[in-house]
């Protein structure tokens, strides 16, 4: 088990994958998104215990990362879904910036460009996957196609069931090619995004955050519960399941990821790969160097001078 379990004092009383995954019968209507499910402690426990496991993070994806080095396929996949001032932008800087940024693939998906629309709705999300060795990043993935376009009636007729199908094609497909797929959706209430969007017009740094469709979109938030609960039926799987994430506290949000992904890296297991070469070999030259420095290093200055007046 990767995880520790607190059983007494503040931390995971249950591993973060078993109290957040989908399972049947969940109901996101009376999904409580301001609860810490799991975890015995406050905003302060909660930021300790992030800082303890980002040492875990990135060490685990150094060895992934190193692993491929040596002709590993695998990676990982964090998808991020939420409505607008969710936290994802926050899990990338916190959680992922807290691991070596050369094994970090980061990518979002908004509207799709001209040559997108010309292709498969997956033809783009494909071209994304994370290479081997990097944990890739969808802040915002190919959940879009069943969400936004469902809600603003962007595709004609009635095609969610076939594109859940093939959603889940998808993911099994990216879990046969080495890549272990992460799902996290993160849900806040209607009155804290409330609170966030009037930040973002009070602060001027983020003014460029702000959009004013951000608005449109809450008065059709009914019309997104519905859509979003439709996924959570139909495209957790037990190989990729959906993890609700209640996010009106940041610190929690960003403390479930890390633990899902800390969780996720321990049980995939990668290692140090073999050298190469033969160690012995190579300490014994560099061994010779470094005695020949030392031998240098130790030569009166005299000798020095005279060695190198002898060689002109």
């Amino acid at each position: 088990m990767a995880l520790r379990i607190a059983r007494h004092g503040r931390g995971w009383q249950v591993r973060p994958s078993d109290i957040l995954r989908v399972g049947p019968g969940f109901d996101l209507g009376g999904f409580d998104t301001s609860a810490t499910p799991g975890f015995d402690g406050g905003k302060a426990a909660g930021e300790a215990a992030i800082a303890t496991l980002g040492g875990r993070l990135s060490e685990l994806q150094e060895k992934l990362y190193a692993e491929s080095r040596a002709g590993g396929s695998r990676a990982v996949l964090l998808v991020l879904q939420g409505m607008d001032t969710s936290g994802k932008g926050g899990i990338s800087r916190h959680v992922l910036g807290m691991v070596d940024p050369q094994g970090v693939q980061v990518r979002s998906f908004g509207v799709p460009t001209p040559e997108e629309r010309r292709h498969h709705y997956l033809w783009r999300i494909r071209r994304a996957l994370p290479r081997a060795g990097r944990i890739g990043v969808f802040d915002r993935s190919h959940y879009e196609d069943v969400l936004v376009v469902r809600v603003d009636g962007l595709v004609d007729g009635d095609p969610w069931l076939e594109r859940y199908r093939e959603i889940e094609r998808f993911e099994r497909q990216t879990e046969e090619a080495g890549i272990t797929v992460v799902k996290c959706a993160l849900m806040i209430s209607p009155d804290e995004q409330l609170a966030r969007l009037a930040e973002r017009l009070e602060r001027p740094e983020k003014f460029w955050k702000y959009n004013p469709s951000d608005i449109d979109a809450r008065e059709r938030w009914d019309d997104y519960m519905h859509a979003y609960q439709d996924v959570f039926d139909h495209t957790s799987t037990p190989s990729a399941p959906w993890h609700v994430i209640p996010a009106d506290r940041k610190w929690y949000a960003r403390l479930a990821v890390t633990q899902l992904l800390v969780d996720t890296l321990t049980d995939m297991n990668p290692s140090w790969p073999p050298p190469g070469f033969d160690v012995s070999a190579e300490r014994a030259r560099l061994g010779a160097l470094l005695t020949e420095r030392a031998d240098a290093d130790r030569e009166p200055p005299a000798s020095r001078r005279k060695g190198r007046r002898k060689g002109r």
